[in-house]
């Protein structure tokens, strides 16, 4: 079928009125979005928290990973040989210097002791036989009955029969003392450690494991370690030509147990080892804190905090900065609010939620509060100053 003149004109209405209706939609679309561009244009500029950068005294709290030891830790081990016949104490028990620990079932010493004794008793006849001898032979030399030589053989034989009574008094209180071993008692004051043994353990003064171990905990020792660089600071950092001396000018430290709360006492660093461990290449240093209620026990682990305090320091909030490959940045607002972001160094160690800044800022300069990564460089902004107290809250 061959088109007509009327299909022709109408299929060319169509078409006509198909391009009409797209480019209206073009003309209209075109129209909104000018109208959204005049419209942002004549937005203000979003509004974002500034602060005034200052300077001012800080205090920077370093921490150290510690392991907590008693002033004493004193393994108790048996002096002779036996089985265990009584136990007096248990594990974690608070005791006195002198108090019963243990007793040993030793029976060869007892007889160690009845045969001192009996040889005492056979020393002692045999001085008195040689007394009578020297008392019988004396007259008989004075009246030249018999020589003078029996005479000093009687004395010499008297002081031989003496001597052996000495040492048989000797051998009996060392057979006490060995005895005496046999009630094992805590050589100081503190708290009882694992005892490994248990009624009727046979041990020596040569087995391997101690029979418990007793800590003196009135005083407990925190044991830290500086690596090389952190001990050149601290050289550096502290008055005196001595390492004693720049010890005295450390401040008492505190000490965060594992649970992560403050323990009350405050402690003093007292000693720095003399050399650097060769393995680890750390330096080992010891700080005391008093113990009053036993709270700290040996072998425990806490963490030892050394405040430093740090004079017209530049300190920023870390919610002010962002992390960018490695570098710190902060917003810095111009004189024409506008960010521009810059880079920043900080000390290494944090100042509760605040960084200590060593180069980039300057104090007077404005920064915003709360960094965000939606923010550009040269954006504008509109600054809404914070005041010092709300910046500075947490510190």
């Amino acid at each position: 079928m061959k088109p007509t003149i009327d299909n022709l004109r109408t299929g060319k209405m169509r078409s006509f009125k198909a391009f009409i209706l797209i480019a209206g939609i073009f003309f209209l679309a075109s129209c909104g979005n000018k109208a959204d561009q005049q419209q942002a244009a004549n937005m203000p500029p979003p509004a974002y928290p500034v602060f005034k950068v200052i300077s001012q005294t800080s205090t920077i709290k370093t921490d150290y990973p510690a392991t907590l030891q008693g002033e004493q830790n004193i393994e108790i081990r048996p002096k002779i040989d036996g089985y265990i016949e009584k136990i007096y104490v248990d594990e974690g028990a608070v005791v006195k210097k002198g108090q019963l620990l243990f007793r040993i079932n030793a029976p060869q010493y007892q007889q160690d002791v009845n045969n001192a004794a009996a040889a005492i008793t056979s020393a002692e006849a045999d001085v008195s036989t040689a007394e009578l001898q020297v008392k019988k032979v004396k007259p008989l030399v004075e009246q030249d009955i018999v020589s003078k030589y029996e005479l000093e053989s009687a004395e010499y034989t008297l002081q031989t029969r003496k001597a052996a009574l000495a040492q048989a008094r000797a051998n009996l209180a060392n057979a006490k003392i060995n005895l005496g071993y046999a009630d094992v008692t805590s050589p100081v004051n503190g708290v009882v450690g694992t005892i490994p043994y248990r009624l009727g353990s046979l041990v020596s003064s040569t087995t391997t494991m101690p029979l418990t171990t007793v800590s003196s905990i009135s005083n407990v020792f925190a044991y830290f370690s500086m690596n090389e660089k952190q001990l050149l600071d601290f050289s550096r950092e502290y008055k005196g030509n001595t390492l004693e001396a720049k010890l005295k000018q450390l401040p008492a430290v505190t000490l965060i147990l594992a649970d992560g709360t403050e323990y009350p006492e405050k402690g003093r660093v007292e000693t720095v080892a003399g050399q650097l461990n060769t393995e680890t290449g750390s330096a080992s240093f010891r700080a005391a804190f008093p113990n009053p209620l036993g709270l700290l026990r040996s072998g425990a682990s806490a963490v030892v905090e050394i405040p430093v305090t740090v004079n017209d320091a530049i300190i920023i909030p870390q919610r002010s900065t962002y992390e960018l490959q490695g570098k710190r940045f902060v917003y810095l607002v111009n004189d024409s609010n506008k960010v521009i972001s810059t880079e920043i160094e900080v000390m290494p160690v944090a100042a509760g939620q605040y960084f200590v800044v060593t180069s980039g800022l300057k104090p007077g300069d404005n920064v915003v509060y709360e960094s965000t990564y939606s923010l550009r460089d040269s954006t504008v902004i509109k600054p809404d100053v914070q005041p010092e107290n709300k910046v500075y809250s947490l510190k």
